[in-house]
């Protein structure tokens, strides 16, 4: 059965979706971008913006019982692929031990004219528990 997913540490979605959604032992996560918590762009290079970015699919992981240890599959779009040296270096710094599928696409433009939004697919180590009912 599917399961949205929230995050209190990653942006609120800026439209009509999920910011993840659980199905069996797999996370998908929407398309993240180099936003704050308040919906702020974070950096103006794209080494900031990587970063940002990563650091909201890892919140929304950890939240979520899994990790950047357990991503199976990136997908990066870059708004300019000429900086993908850049995006690599970063993201190297986060995956380079688990090394997961990635697929790397030059787009033409990108929500809030961002340089790098980023999704990804992982592998979820827990069930999510349900809140035990209490009784009175």
């Amino acid at each position: 059965m599917k399961k949205k997913l929230t995050s209190s540490k990653a942006p609120s979605p800026i439209g009509p979706y999920s910011v993840a959604v659980n199905y069996g032992n797999l996370i998908f996560t929407s398309g993240q971008i180099p936003l704050d918590r308040q919906g702020n762009i974070v950096g103006t290079d794209i080494k900031a913006q990587t970063r940002q970015t990563i650091e909201n699919l890892k919140n929304i992981l950890e939240e979520n019982y899994s990790s950047i240890e357990q991503v199976i599959k990136t997908t990066v779009y870059l708004k300019d692929i000429t900086e993908f040296a850049g995006m690599n270096e970063v993201y190297n710094e986060y995956f380079a031990d688990s090394a997961p599928a990635r697929s790397t696409l030059e787009a033409a433009r990108l929500p809030k004219d961002v340089k790098i939004e980023m999704d990804i697919i992982a592998y979820q180590s827990e069930v999510i528990p349900k809140v035990p009912i209490l009784e009175e």
